[in-house]
C-alpha cells in the first residue's frame, strides 16, 4: 500500500479503489478551531440580543460540537431567530437542481427563503421585520463557488433594508495563503463570479466580506465574528474540525484542494468527474489518449500532484454515459499544489495535444479573463505578467491585505499577507 502526504499529520493511503484519507495516532488531541458560531455561543449572543435575525445558512453552519447553527440561534434565549435563507443545494445541501424552491425547516418552522430559485436575492417582503441578517456557510476558497456571490447579494440586500449583516467566520479549508490569478475582468460579474478576484482568493468569507464591503461600496453595517485558533496558513485538516461535504459534488478535501483549477474546464466538453464518485479529481473526454496525457502533465513540472492515466464513464456532465480517457490527479502535497496553475497547464495541454477537439472558448465563462484565455488558445501558458504580475492582480493584493483578520508570525508573510 503506497502512502502520500497531503499535509502535516495527514496522509492518503492507496492500494484500493479509492484513497482513504487518515489522521495519523495522536493527532486527536490537536488544535481545534473554533468558527464564528462558537464564539458567538460563548459571548451569549450579545451581538444580537433583543433581534428578530434572519439567517443565510445550509448544513455546513455547525458550532464545533456539531449543532447546526439554526438549532444554536432558535435555541438562543435572547433573539429570535425568524427566518432562514437557503443558498445554491437548499437548506441541506444536498440538491443539484436548477431552481430550489422556499419551504419550511420542519424541525423549527420556520420559512426558509430559497436564494436559488425565483430569486437570488433577498426581496423586501423576505427582509421584512428582521433586525438583522446573519450568514454562516462553508466556502471552499474559489472565485466561482456561488456561496460568496450569495453573501455579496446579501450584504447588498441588508444595505437596501438598513439592517446590520453578520458574518459567522469559518476556515478557508485550502489556506488563506496562497492567492493565484487570473483576475475575473469587470464586465464579466455573474453569479460565479461576484466581482473582480483572482481564482484563488486565499480569505475567509469574514475577510470576504469585508472587501465586498470597502472595495465594492455596499455600505452595509458588517461585522465578522471571527474564528479563534485559525492561522492564515492552516488548511482544512489543521483545524481539527469535521468535515462536512458543502454540496453534493464537493466531497473531500482532495476535491476542494483541486476545485480552483479543474473547475476552469467546467463548462467545456472536458469531464470534471460529476457523475463519478470523485468528481474534480478526475479529468478526460473520449477523444484523449490517457498515457500521452498523463506523460505530458507530469512534464509540466508541477508540484505537489501525481497523474494516473485512466478511463472512466461519467453519469453526468457534456459526456454522459461516454467512456472517457483521462487522468486521475492524487494530490501528494496539498501546501505546495497551485491548483490553479493545475488547471491552467491543463487546459494549456489539452490545447495542445487536442486543438480541435477541445472546445476552449467555453472555458470564458469560469475563466473569466479575456487575456489569458487568448493565450492559451494561441498555444501558450500565461506568463507571470499575465497572472501575478498583472496590474489588477496587485492592486487587489493591496486591497486585501485590509480586508485581513488573521495574519501570519512576522517575516512569513506571502500572498499580499
Amino acid at each position: 500500500m503506497r502512502r502520500v502526504w497531503i499535509g502535516a499529520g495527514v496522509l492518503i493511503l492507496l492500494g484500493g479503489a479509492l484513497p482513504w484519507v487518515c489522521r495519523l495516532p495522536g493527532e486527536e488531541g490537536a488544535r481545534v478551531v473554533q468558527n464564528g458560531i462558537d464564539v458567538l455561543r460563548e459571548e451569549g449572543f450579545a451581538r444580537l440580543a433583543g433581534k428578530r435575525v434572519g439567517l443565510v445558512t445550509n448544513h455546513t453552519g455547525l458550532a464545533s460540537d456539531g449543532v447546526s447553527t439554526i438549532e444554536v440561534l432558535h435555541r438562543a434565549g435572547n433573539l429570535t431567530l425568524a427566518a432562514l435563507f437557503s443558498p445554491e443545494h437548499g437548506i441541506r445541501g444536498n440538491l443539484d437542481e436548477e431552481k430550489i424552491g422556499s419551504s419550511v425547516d420542519a424541525p423549527t418552522g420556520l420559512p426558509v427563503h430559497s436564494l436559488y430559485g425565483g430569486t437570488r436575492r433577498p426581496t423586501a417582503a423576505m427582509l421584512e421585520g428582521l433586525d438583522a441578517l446573519v450568514f454562516d456557510l462553508q466556502d471552499v476558497g474559489a472565485r466561482f463557488y456561488t456561496y460568496i456571490t450569495t453573501m455579496g447579494y446579501c450584504m447588498e440586500a441588508a444595505a437596501g433594508a438598513g439592517i446590520p449583516f453578520y458574518v459567522l467566520d469559518r476556515p478557508n479549508p485550502i489556506g488563506g495563503v496562497r492567492v493565484e490569478g487570473p483576475m475575473l475582468d469587470p464586465d464579466r460579474t455573474s453569479f460565479v463570479g461576484y466581482m473582480p478576484l483572482p481564482v484563488r482568493h486565499g480569505m475567509t468569507v469574514g475577510e470576504l466580506a469585508r472587501y465586498f464591503n470597502e472595495v465594492k461600496k455596499i455600505g452595509v453595517r458588517l461585522e465578522v465574528v471571527p474564528m479563534r485558533n485559525w492561522r492564515r496558513d492552516d488548511y482544512f485538516w489543521d483545524t481539527g474540525q469535521l468535515w462536512v461535504n458543502p454540496s453534493p459534488n464537493m466531497r473531500a478535501v482532495t476535491a476542494a484542494l483541486l476545485y480552483p483549477g479543474v473547475c476552469l474546464l467546467e463548462q467545456t466538453n472536458v469531464s470534471v468527474g460529476r457523475g463519478t464518485d470523485r468528481p474534480f479529481e478526475l479529468v478526460g473526454a473520449p477523444w484523449v489518449e490517457p498515457r500521452r496525457l498523463a506523460a505530458r502533465l507530469r512534464a509540466a513540472g508541477i508540484a505537489g500532484v501525481e497523474f494516473v492515466p485512466v478511463h472512466f464513464t461519467p453519469e453526468a456532465g457534456p459526456n454522459r454515459g461516454r467512456e472517457c480517457g483521462g487522468v486521475s490527479l492524487v494530490p501528494l502535497d496539498g501546501k505546495r499544489l497551485e491548483s490553479v496553475k493545475l488547471g491552467l497547464t491543463l487546459m494549456a495541454v489539452l490545447q495542445e495535444l487536442y486543438p480541435n477537439k477541445l472546445e476552449i472558448d467555453k472555458a470564458m465563462t469560469l475563466l473569466g479573463n479575456a487575456e489569458v484565455l487568448k493565450i492559451l488558445k494561441q498555444g501558450g501558458f500565461p506568463p507571470e505578467s499575465a497572472l501575478e504580475r498583472h496590474p489588477d492582480f496587485l492592486k487587489f493584493l493591496d486591497r486585501r491585505r485590509a480586508a485581513l483578520i488573521y495574519h501570519l508570525p512576522s517575516g512569513q508573510g506571502r500572498g499580499g499577507e
